[in-house]
């Protein structure tokens, strides 16, 4: 798993060190375990989990703008947990509604020691946080306006929501509150994925 680890992240052209590789393998290890019994997530071939669920979440690093985030529904901890990984000087609280989920993500957090996830079990609205988060980010959760509406209460003043989406979701964009502006619509290149993948990056006014 190692080496095609290494193999994308090299068609990725991203640079991790050999504790970093082993933290993301020893992650899909531990989801390929527990998914059996907890069903986590439907990709079940650890080699595909590196594609669909740690490239997938990785290359949006370059993009994100500070030190505190929070992954809204982050399920088994995508992107969240990923991303902790390659950039350990950064917090990042992942929240989720479901016990089950939470209860995988402390375990990850322990097997792991990751000191910077702080898995919280939770709805998004009822959940607050002082200071509030330089970002909100999403994979896979609902519309860009639901998430907007959901969430206005999590970024600070000058935060930003960053919605990783599939194909560009122009519908999505336009739908969205006059109070909040698209600042970025990035199409990103994940090796042996199929299908677009495009990351969108919001502003309150």
């Amino acid at each position: 798993m190692i080496n095609k680890l290494t193999q994308l992240l090299s068609a990725a052209n991203i640079s991790l060190s050999d504790q970093q590789k082993q933290q993301l393998v020893g992650y899909v290890e531990l989801l390929h375990k527990w998914n059996k019994a907890y069903n986590l997530t439907s990709v079940r071939d650890p080699q595909e989990m590196l594609v669909r669920h740690i490239l997938d979440s990785i290359v949006v690093n370059p993009y994100l703008t500070g030190d505190r985030f929070i992954d809204v529904g982050t399920g088994p901890g995508l992107p969240g947990v990923p991303l902790a990984i390659v950039r350990p000087d950064a917090h990042f609280t992942l929240l989720d509604s479901l016990g089950k989920r939470i209860r995988f993500l402390r375990q990850v957090q322990f097997a792991l020691g990751l000191d910077n996830i702080e898995p919280v079990q939770s709805r998004v609205e009822a959940f607050h946080s002082e200071p509030a988060f330089d970002g909100v980010i999403s994979r896979a959760f609902a519309s860009l306006n639901d998430m907007v509406s959901w969430c206005h209460h999590l970024p600070k003043k000058d935060g930003y929501f960053y919605a990783l989406k599939g194909q560009h979701p122009v519908e999505e964009i336009a739908a969205l509150p006059p109070q909040y502006q698209v600042t970025d619509v990035v199409s990103l290149t994940v090796p042996e994925l199929e299908g677009e993948r495009h990351l969108v990056t919001i502003q309150m006014l």
